[in-house]
């Protein structure tokens, strides 16, 4: 009796529900086959699940060709019995059969081989794609820093750019001041130029005299005295606007730089940030005054 594709299967160490369901699903074309899909599938939840057929269809049989007569009960019992007549000699069937399931469990072995070869590629790959999608990930967030370091450097060299420029407008805006101070003066620089002397007003020396007309003052003479004790002194016109003695002030102190506000001691009198934009005539200030600089209390 000839060994059937199943029982080789079976005889490999397949259950029988697996070799049948690898045969039927590969159309019944051969052991390597079969095997190929128990390689693929042997992991499938439902591999060990006994296989149905579809209706009208056993598993191991044929249908007789379109036209011909199917053999009868009698002449296949005939067949069998003289099959076995024959064959009574079942050595060389039994080797054929060894040689057979050896070939088989070379090929499974075979098979898996490959298949552990080709995961182990495959894991290799992986790895291989993991490491560089983390390298570039890395070169991407090194470059972001990079950037953003640059940006800021960028941010910084242009405040102090911006601050310079600042400054020195206000250095040319005071060269300018005292520029025209030197030249309506006649020479020397602004800080030594001459001061006019405060006027008085002369007091009526009889009942009888007439007051004087109030004298115009185009010209204030400013005393500064700082943190330290020292002082500052000054000459402005007097339509400048108190911004400009802060601002004078600010430049030329050496008392530190802590943030202040002027003042007056009498009459008694803080100047405010809206008094910055005012004329020194109309503060008070004119033909001359002395302002103090006081801390400011941060509230």
């Amino acid at each position: 009796m000839e060994c059937t594709a199943l029982d080789s299967l079976i005889e490999m160490g397949f259950s029988q529900n697996r070799a049948e369901k690898a045969l039927a699903l590969t159309g019944n074309q051969g052991i390597e086959q079969a095997m190929d899909w128990l390689m693929e599938h042997e992991n499938d939840p439902d591999v060990d699940e006994p296989y149905v057929p579809p209706q009208g269809h056993v598993l191991g049989t044929e249908e007789p060709p379109e036209g011909s007569t199917p053999e009868p009960v009698e002449a296949r019992a005939d067949r069998v019995e003289e099959g076995s007549a024959e064959g009574d000699d079942k050595h060389p069937l039994t080797e054929e059969k060894r040689e057979q399931t050896k070939r088989m469990m070379e090929l499974m072995a075979q098979k898996q081989r490959e298949r552990e070869e080709r995961e182990k590629r495959e894991t290799i790959e992986r790895e291989k794609q993991r490491r560089k999608q983390g390298q570039e990930l890395s070169m991407i967030r090194q470059k972001l820093q990079e950037d953003e370091m640059k940006k800021m450097a960028e941010e910084r060299r242009r405040e102090k750019m911006e601050e310079k420029l600042a400054k020195q407008r206000v250095r040319e805006k005071i060269e300018r001041d005292k520029a025209e101070r030197v030249k309506k003066f006649g020479g020397g620089s602004s800080s030594q130029a001459p001061v006019e002397p405060a006027q008085e007003i002369p007091v009526p020396s009889s009942p009888s005299q007439e007051p004087p007309t109030k004298r115009e003052y185009d010209q204030c003479r400013i005393q500064v005295r700082l943190l330290d004790g020292t002082s500052l002194t000054q000459t402005f016109k007097a339509k400048e606007q108190l911004a400009a003695v802060r601002l004078y002030i600010e430049l030329n102190r050496k008392d530190g730089g802590e943030p202040f506000h002027l003042l007056t001691s009498f009459p008694r009198r803080i100047f405010t940030d809206e008094d910055m934009e005012k004329p020194l005539q109309e503060l008070g200030l004119v033909p001359s005054a002395v302002l103090i600089v006081a801390k400011k209390c941060n509230s």
